[in-house]
């Protein structure tokens, strides 16, 4: 049997302190206590609701068993030494029953074998008696925790799992969706893409899921980065050469037009390609044979054609840089990509998908992120788009000491970020703000961020006190002032 608390054990708390405070209250969940000692069931409830769990006791290990498979709760405490069943194998059977229930086990001080044999068992932590009733509290607490996290996580990984998007692809943003939809669309067709979009926006992986989507799966997926190569070695990967057509060029080689029959060539940075190789790369779509560099033989082939760019092409063709007529041929349906700041929850999607990948890969525990760094995330511009925020979550898996990222194990550059546009989320014009209830609303904002200090709202919002204290006015004359 459990040992009843010490006498300066904080059994419950005093009647001039709050029962919750805020920070119990975040943490509080719903308690399965279970020992046949009915007078320790009721110290533990008094003392972990104190705590602002919801606590439900039981003093047999069947009636524990019945109740943990019939109702919710978020953890499952119990003694070692139970009259009907032992902790351990209550333990095991719980878990076997509920895996996502916790079970912290109760054992002897001292007792280290019971505690191994406890964890070994499926317990997720143990308490050692006699039991300090405020320690108590806080091994609940961190085991609610990780059940909520492990439910955050699980949820997560449905909505990718149940996510419309191509294999490999995740967001569920609208701007995503609309991309998805031509992806299918398009991916019946033998039409030329162009897919555009800031670097790191994904924009082989779009072509991969064109590629995949279509009636070409089976065949090669080649993709080449243009602006790599100079122009010599582009041409001879792109065309092929002949054996001697140039130093080096001991023997024959099939250049990638033909390499890629039967599947799709991805022209990555299509943009970087010199005039004189878009006059050849235009031929060879509209001829659909290519010439080998030193050869007088033409080869035919028959691949699908995917360019992609950052650069404004559009904007090149108007300054001479790039063909227009070459333009039309490969941009017969345009694939605009959307960077991820404008993704809005697809990056936590996307962060949650990269900590599954890495944790895996490098053999660690971590399983997820804590909101303080998910909002560091949220509120960061991605410059670098999908390719920045999967090195970003690398890194926090390699260096981070927890199951959960914190805002410590990312880098100083999203850490440190303080956005420079206000997020505005609309769908219509008419739904847009006008400039005096902007202003309105993020004075009353400010104000509220520093607890009513006017002065110190002032400081921040550039104000003079004396403009700051007439608009506060003028708001509670005219009724608006709430937000």
């Amino acid at each position: 049997m459990m040992t009843p608390p010490p006498q300066h054990s904080p059994a419950a708390p005093s009647h001039s302190e709050p029962t919750t405070t805020r920070k119990q209250a975040a943490s509080s969940g719903r308690v399965l206590f279970v020992d046949d000692d009915a007078e320790l069931c009721d110290l533990a409830k008094m003392a972990l609701t104190a705590s602002g769990f919801s606590v439900e006791t039981c003093t047999t290990a069947a009636r524990a068993l019945i109740r943990a498979e019939t109702e919710e709760f978020d953890v499952l405490l119990t003694d070692l030494h139970l009259g009907d069943m032992d902790g351990l194998t209550l333990c095991g059977r719980v878990r076997e029953m509920r895996p996502d229930l916790p079970v912290v086990v109760v054992t002897a001080f001292g007792s280290m074998g019971a505690a191994v044999d406890a964890i070994r068992a499926g317990a997720h932590d143990f308490v050692t008696k006699p039991i300090e009733m405020d320690a108590l509290a806080h091994h609940v607490r961190r085991a609610v925790e990780h059940r909520r996290l492990n439910v955050e996580v699980a949820a997560l990984r449905e909505v990718v799992r149940k996510s419309h998007a191509p294999e490999n692809m995740i967001g569920e943003s609208r701007a995503m969706t609309e991309v998805y939809d031509i992806v299918r669309r398009v991916a019946a067709t033998d039409v030329g893409v162009m897919v555009t979009g800031e670097t790191g926006t994904g924009k082989e992986l779009i072509a991969r899921a064109i590629h995949g989507l279509s009636d070409r799966h089976e065949g090669p997926f080649v993709a080449l980065n243009c602006a790599a190569l100079p122009e010599t070695l582009l041409e001879s990967e792109l065309f092929g050469h002949a054996r001697g057509a140039f130093t080096d060029a001991k023997q024959a080689r099939r250049g990638l037009f033909v390499e890629a029959s039967g599947g799709t060539l991805l022209l990555d940075e299509i943009g970087e390609m010199t005039p004189a190789v878009q006059a050849k790369v235009l031929r060879a779509i509209q001829e659909r044979v290519v010439r080998p560099v030193g050869d007088s033989r033409e080869l035919p082939f028959d691949t699908r054609i995917i360019a992609s760019t950052h650069r404004n092409l559009e904007e090149m063709i108007e300054e001479g840089e790039f063909r227009e007529d070459l333009y039309y041929r490969l941009n017969v349906v345009h694939l605009p990509l959307p960077p991820l700041r404008s993704r809005g929850n697809d990056t936590l999607l996307l962060a949650q998908a990269f900590i599954d990948r890495f944790a895996t890969r490098h053999g660690v525990p971590v399983v997820g992120i804590q909101a303080p760094a998910a909002a560091r995330l949220m509120a960061y511009d991605w410059p670098g788009n999908v390719r920045e925020l999967e090195n970003c979550i690398e890194r926090a898996v390699a260096l981070t000491r927890f199951e959960k990222i914190g805002v410590e194990d990312l880098p100083p550059r999203v850490r440190e970020h303080t956005p420079r546009r206000l997020p505005i989320d609309v769908s219509s014009p008419d739904e847009l703000l006008s400039m005096r209830e902007m202003e309105r609303r993020y004075i009353l904002a400010a104000l509220d961020t520093v607890g009513g200090n006017r002065t110190r709202a002032s400081e921040l919002l550039g104000l003079d006190r004396k403009t700051l204290y007439r608009k506060l006015k003028q708001y509670e004359e005219s009724g608006d002032d709430s937000p």
